[in-house]
C-alpha cells in the first residue's frame, strides 16, 4: 500500500509535477490529483497503482513500506511513528 502523503513526497523527491508523473505512468492527471488528495492509503485500480509505482521507481524513488528495510543505497526520507507527549 502507498499513502497519499507518500505519493506526494515521492513525486517531489523525483522532481516531478503531477502532470509529468501522469504522463510517465500512462494515467490521467485527474487520477494523480484524486490519489494525492485522498487521506490514508491511496485507493484505486491495482494496475494504475502499479504503473505509478513503476514510474516513480524509474525516476529513482524507492517506496518503503511500514516496518520494511530499505534496499537502496541513496539518500531517503522515512516517516516514523510520533512519540506520545
Amino acid at each position: 500500500m502507498i499513502t497519499a502523503a507518500q505519493l506526494r513526497a515521492a513525486r517531489a523527491l523525483a522532481g516531478l509535477d503531477q502532470k509529468s508523473l501522469a504522463q510517465k505512468a500512462g494515467v490521467s492527471l485527474p487520477t494523480i490529483q484524486r490519489m494525492e488528495a485522498s487521506t490514508g492509503n491511496v485507493r484505486g485500480v491495482v494496475e494504475t497503482l502499479t504503473k505509478i509505482i513503476a514510474a516513480l521507481d524509474l525516476a529513482g524513488v524507492e517506496l518503503i513500506g511500514e516496518n520494511m528495510p530499505s534496499h537502496g543505497t541513496g539518500r531517503g526520507v522515512r516517516l516514523k511513528t510520533p512519540k506520545p507527549p
